[in-house]
C-alpha cells in the first residue's frame, strides 16, 4: 500500500467519525459519539501511517524530505495535528459532544487535499530554499498552533447554540457548561499562541538562512503576524480585562478567520515566497 491509498482511507475514516458525531447530535444518541471517538482514533493511526510512509517514499525516490512541502502535504498534516490534539482533549475532558464541532474540520481539510483536482499528491523535489531542517521545525510548530486555534474555534461556536436556560430539554443543553467551554477555548488558544510564536521565530531563522534576512514582509509573514496579534488581543482581554463568554468567543472566531486567510487566502489571492505549488 502506498501513502496516497492510506491517506485516502484516513479521509473516509474521518468522514465516518463525523457521521457518528453528527448523528449523536441529531438523534440524541451519546453512544454514537463514543463510537465516533474510536473511529477518529483509527483515522489518526491511518493518517500517521500515511505521513510516515510518504516520508519514506520521498527517500526511495531520491528526494529525501519531510512531507510538508506543498498544499496536499500541509492539509494532510493539518488534519493530523487537529485530530491528535482533539483526541487528547476528549480523552482528558470526557466531553464527546465537542467532536460534533471538530470532526468536520478534520475531515474537510484532508478531503480537500484528496479530492480537489487542482491539488496534486505527487511527491516532488524541494527547491533549494526549502532544503533546511528549519522547515520541519517551522511547519510542525505552526500547524500545532493552527490545530489549537481550530479547536478553540469549535469551542467558541458552542456559545452561540447552547441555550441559556440550564433546564432546557434541547440536545444543545447537553453541551459542556459555560465555564468548561470558556476554559477549553482559553487553553487551546494559549496552546496555539505559544506554538504559533515558536513557528514565527523558527520561520524567521529559516528565512535568514535561505534569503539572508529574518523578515521580508512577505504576504504570509504579514498575515501570520496579524493573526498573532488577534490572539494576543484575546489573551490580553482574558487576562488583563477579565473578559469571558461570547465577546471573547467572537475574538476567537475572528482569529480563526485570520488563520484561514493566512493559510488559504494568501496562497490563492496573493503571491509570495510561501505560496504552495
Amino acid at each position: 500500500m502506498n501513502s496516497s491509498l492510506l491517506l485516502s482511507a484516513a479521509t473516509f475514516i474521518y468522514a465516518l467519525a463525523s457521521v457518528f458525531y453528527i448523528g449523536s447530535f441529531s438523534f440524541k444518541k451519546p453512544a454514537f459519539a463514543r463510537l465516533g471517538f474510536w473511529v477518529i482514533v483509527i483515522g489518526l493511526v491511518a493518517n500517521t501511517g500515511g505521513i510516515l510512509l510518504r516520508w519514506m517514499e520521498s527517500y526511495q525516490m531520491g528526494y529525501g524530505h519531510a512531507p510538508f512541502s506543498n498544499m496536499y502535504e500541509s492539509l494532510v498534516f493539518f488534519s493530523w495535528t487537529t485530530a491528535a490534539l482533539y483526541v487528547f482533549v476528549e480523552f482528558k475532558y470526557k466531553e464527546s459532544i465537542i467532536g460534533v464541532f471538530v470532526s468536520p474540520l478534520i475531515f474537510l481539510s484532508i478531503a480537500y487535499a484528496s479530492f480537489d483536482p487542482s491539488i496534486t499528491s505527487k511527491i516532488t523535489p524541494l527547491i533549494p530554499a526549502l532544503k533546511s531542517n528549519w522547515l520541519i521545525a517551522h511547519v510542525i510548530t505552526c500547524f500545532l498552533g493552527y490545530a489549537g486555534f481550530a479547536l478553540a474555534f469549535g469551542f467558541s461556536f458552542m456559545y452561540f447554540i447552547k441555550p441559556k436556560d440550564p433546564g432546557a430539554s434541547s440536545f444543545f443543553a447537553k453541551l459542556p457548561d459555560w465555564d468548561t467551554i470558556d476554559e477549553l477555548t482559553y487553553q487551546m488558544i494559549v496552546f496555539g499562541f505559544l506554538f504559533l510564536t515558536i513557528g514565527i521565530i523558527t520561520g524567521s531563522v529559516w528565512a535568514n538562512s535561505a534569503w539572508g534576512k529574518y523578515w521580508s514582509w512577505d504576504p504570509k509573514e504579514t498575515w501570520s503576524l496579524i493573526t498573532w496579534f488577534i490572539y494576543a488581543i484575546f489573551l490580553h482581554l482574558r487576562l488583563m480585562r477579565g473578559w469571558y463568554g461570547k465577546n471573547l468567543a467572537i475574538v476567537s472566531i475572528i482569529g480563526f478567520i485570520g488563520v484561514l486567510f493566512t493559510y488559504f487566502g494568501v496562497n490563492f489571492l496573493l503571491s509570495g515566497l510561501h505560496s504552495y505549488g
